[in-house]
Formats: C-alpha cells, sequence, structure tokens
C-alpha cells in the first residue's frame, strides 16, 4: 500500500505544482487588465485573458523598439530615466543584468564548470559568468575567473565567486544540462554526449 501510494504521489505533486505556478502567472498577469481605460475594457472575460494582453503589448514592443523610429523614442526615454537621480542607478543596473540574461547572443552562463566550493575536496557545478573587472584584476595575482555556484534546487540564488582559472575544470556539457543537473540535486545526470571526452582544466587552453 505505501509503494503505490508513494507512486501516486510522484504523479500528482509534479502536476499539481505546475498547474500552480500556471494559475500563479496568468492570475497575475490579470492584473494588467486594471490598467486598461474602462472603455477599451471588453464585455467579457476569460481567465488569462490579461495574460494574453501582457504579452500582445509585450510583442507589440518588440516590434517598435526594432525599427529606426522605435530605437530613437527608447533612446530618448532611457536618457531621460539616467537623468533622474536615484531611479538613473536602479533602472541602469537592471536593464545590464537584463540585457546580459536576456538579449540574444548574450552569455550570462558562458560554460559550465566543476569547482571545489565551499571547502577542498568538495565538488558542485557552478557557472562562468565572465572575468573580473580591471580594477579586481589589478589586485589580483594570477589569472582569474567569475564564476556564479547555484544553490539546489533553486537555481535563480547561489553564490557569485572570483576563482583562479587553474582551480575550475571546464565540463564537455551544456549550460542547460548542467542546470537541469543541479535542479534534479544530481538526480537527472546529463545525457552521453557523443564525445565522450574527460573534463579538460581552462588551464590548459
Amino acid at each position: 500500500m505505501k509503494k503505490h501510494f508513494l507512486t501516486g504521489l510522484l504523479i500528482w505533486i509534479p502536476l499539481a505544482i505546475t498547474l500552480w505556478v500556471l494559475h500563479l502567472i496568468v492570475t497575475t498577469m490579470d492584473v494588467s487588465l486594471a490598467f486598461v481605460p474602462s472603455e477599451w475594457k471588453p464585455h467579457f472575460y476569460f481567465p488569462g485573458l490579461g495574460l494574453a494582453l501582457t504579452l500582445l503589448i509585450v510583442w507589440a514592443t518588440g516590434v517598435f523598439a526594432s525599427n529606426l523610429l522605435g530605437r530613437r523614442v527608447i533612446g530618448l526615454w532611457e536618457g531621460v530615466l539616467h537623468r533622474i537621480p536615484v531611479v538613473n542607478w536602479i533602472y541602469g543596473g537592471v536593464k545590464q543584468v537584463s540585457d546580459t540574461l536576456l538579449k540574444p547572443g548574450g552569455q550570462a552562463f558562458r560554460k559550465a564548470l566543476l569547482v571545489q566550493y565551499p571547502r577542498t575536496g568538495t565538488w558542485t557545478i557552478a557557472f562562468q559568468t565572465g572575468l573580473p573587472s580591471s580594477e579586481v584584476q589589478r589586485h589580483l595575482s594570477a589569472e582569474y575567473v567569475s564564476v556564479y555556484v547555484p544553490t539546489t534546487p533553486n537555481p535563480t540564488s547561489g553564490f557569485f565567486l572570483i576563482m583562479p582559472r587553474a582551480e575550475v575544470i571546464e565540463l564537455s556539457m551544456s549550460v542547460d544540462e548542467a542546470l537541469k543537473y543541479v535542479i534534479s540535486m544530481g538526480s537527472v545526470p546529463p545525457r552521453e554526449l557523443a564525445r565522450k571526452s574527460a573534463p579538460v582544466s581552462l588551464s590548459n587552453r
């Protein structure tokens, strides 16, 4: 009986959490209807209408910002925001992070790495995010890389570390595979790659 009960839980728990997350997204996005003038609001409502409206607005904004006139308008708007105290550093910081994560060709997570953390002899999955700034590098005696160590099972929180390049190992798995590996707490290993090669230390590159 216990075995069948656990099997049932394994089926229903992921489904229930998925439905809950989708419901949360839809109801949150439906709040956007409150900003629509009353004369423009549709005379009917169905769950997800606000989500559809939000997606339409985001898409239309992208289309507008992709042409010459839109780029000029966005440039003027951002220029105004950068001149407002407090707003400038909040908006600038958020935009820099979002551009890194979402912009096509962005390299927020460039490589999957194997690093020793939180102590020597204990290994975990990490991601290379770049190189230390010139100001930081001036104080370091060797070559270092910027590394993000995600927590499990929530990879959106973690630790930013600056580690010696010689002490990190570059993995042949993709960033997506490494993320799945972290989220699953190591229970879902990456698929077998066509080229089965041992991890290569970045120091040898």
